[in-house]
């Protein structure tokens, strides 16, 4: 029996889970996060498998800290020593064009993960303190980095290029990435195994940040975030696709810095600018209630969505599956309704009965459904441990 843990580094927080691997079997035995690290009122916890959570208040001055902690915290149940750990599976949100596939760490990844940076400004330098951190601490145990771009890498040229002068491609790297691609594969990896084959599929990773993708035959073709998480449908607090002299007026006509402009385009759009709710429960509240901003945001929402999986189904040429994961995905049968019913004309029915249930994969459509609609629960760090199995 293996002993795989999967790492996800923030810029002060690091979520973890500990798998036990015998075979094909993955049994999560452990789970929780270091929070606020480098900062005021730090904590640790830990959850083993049924057992209650154990918050532990420390001070967390760093990663490699906090992974101290996080294993500290391990060694009073869920491990015996850390010699039974097999690998560490680190989660990369960036890995550009350099890594299609998930890959064993060196000295030399982590340099490019950390040239990526300007790429990922929030996420792949706290991935580098966690990998440099989890090398200092156990040198001989073998890590691997999955990234949340490299499903996206099948894309071709006519779906991740922009119409930019070519130097912006060959030069400084400007084109579509993508994201949650980690969570897209896994969807669409599952959504094949219940339709029977791989086929046509759309993917709609619908959270507080949200993407869709559409998946032809296991490949993604293309993908609706872009050079950054910014891009795509309406977020919680992201503004999603906009005309893109919007932030260019915006500075030159109300004095705005790249900074104010940067930060009211990820932080006070979406949702929450539209009508004061980034939490979409909220948002569904205030709907039900009959607030007018409310309802006015949401069928934005809806529209958007509409936008790209309608595209998306002219890109496959058709569509075998849609599937709804993520935070609203999983959760919301109200968005999901609304969706669906909005796409009846190509045979869509939904099961409203199967589309209350909530926390477990399962087909909303009836069998008369001309597409199949399912909510299948994301599980990113279960790809992450079998690829670093794979690959140790």
């Amino acid at each position: 029996m293996k002993k795989i843990l999967v790492l996800n580094s923030g810029s002060s927080s690091l979520k973890y889970q500990l798998f036990a691997v015998d075979g094909d079997k993955y049994e999560v035995i452990a789970k929780g996060l270091a929070d606020r690290i480098g900062i005021d009122n730090s904590f640790v916890t830990i959850k083993i498998r049924d057992g209650e959570k154990i918050t532990k208040n420390v001070d967390i001055p760093s990663h490699q800290e906090a992974i101290r902690e996080v294993f500290a915290l391990l060694l009073n149940g869920a491990l015996g020593s850390m010699s039974e750990l097999s690998g560490v599976g680190h989660r990369v949100v960036q890995g550009g064009s350099i890594f299609k596939e998930s890959t064993l760490v060196t000295d030399k990844v982590i340099e490019q993960i950390d040239e990526l940076s300007s790429l990922a400004p929030l996420h792949n330098p706290a991935a580098v303190l966690g990998l440099k951190a989890m090398k200092a601490l156990l040198p001989d145990v073998k890590q691997v980095v999955v990234f949340d771009t490299a499903f996206h890498q099948s894309m071709k040229p006519e779906a991740f290029l922009y119409a930019l002068p070519l130097e912006q491609y060959k030069k400084h790297q400007i084109r579509r990435y993508g994201a949650h691609g980690t969570s897209h594969f896994y969807v669409a990896r599952e959504v094949a195994k219940l339709i029977g084959k791989e086929g046509k599929i759309i993917v709609c990773h619908l959270g507080n940040g949200a993407s869709i993708s559409a998946v032809d035959n296991g490949k993604c073709v293309d993908t609706s975030m872009g050079f950054t998480p910014l891009a795509g449908v309406v977020m919680g607090t992201r503004c999603g696709d906009i005309d893109p002299y919007i932030p260019l007026h915006i500075m030159k006509t109300q004095g705005k810095s790249v900074d104010d402009v940067n930060h009211l385009l990820n932080k006070e759009s979406g949702m929450l600018g539209l009508c004061g709710f980034s939490d979409n429960r909220d948002v569904e509240n205030a709907y039900l209630a009959g607030d007018e901003d409310a309802k006015v945001a949401t069928d934005v929402y809806i529209h958007t969505l509409l936008r790209f999986i309608g595209g998306y189904i002219a890109v496959l040429g058709g569509v075998d599956a849609i599937a709804f994961t993520a935070g609203v995905g999983e959760n919301s049968a109200i968005i999901r309704k609304m969706v669906c019913e909005r796409l009846s004309y190509l045979g869509i029915q939904i099961n409203d009965e199967a589309n209350n249930k909530r926390g477990e994969t399962i087909e909303i459509s009836t069998p008369s459904s001309k597409v199949k609609v399912f909510v299948v629960p994301t599980n990113e760090e279960l790809v992450i441990a079998q690829d670093t199995v794979n690959l140790i």
